[in-house]
């Protein structure tokens, strides 16, 4: 399991098209991603959790990811939210 925080940096946040990205991305990929947001753990495949906490530019989250491409799922996530 990989867990860590991450600071997003896209310019909008996560609001409907970025979360749809990558929510579009994360399925490519086996393992589990939960993400830490407002004191919520938010399923990161889903795009109606992703949407119900309105991640902000520059907001922290605590990103975690469990399966056999963990390593991989983490790159792609922190690639996407660090633009």
């Amino acid at each position: 399991m990989i867990e860590k925080d991450i600071v997003v940096r896209l310019k909008e946040g996560v609001h409907a098209r970025p979360a749809a990205t990558l929510v579009k991305g994360l399925s490519q990929f086996q393992s589990d991603v939960t993400f830490l947001v407002k004191g919520k753990n938010i399923n990161a495949k889903s795009i109606l959790g992703l949407m119900s906490v309105a991640i902000r530019e520059n907001e922290e989250i605590k990103v975690k990811v469990n399966g056999t491409d963990e390593m991989e799922t983490f790159q792609y996530i922190e690639n996407y939210l660090q633009g």
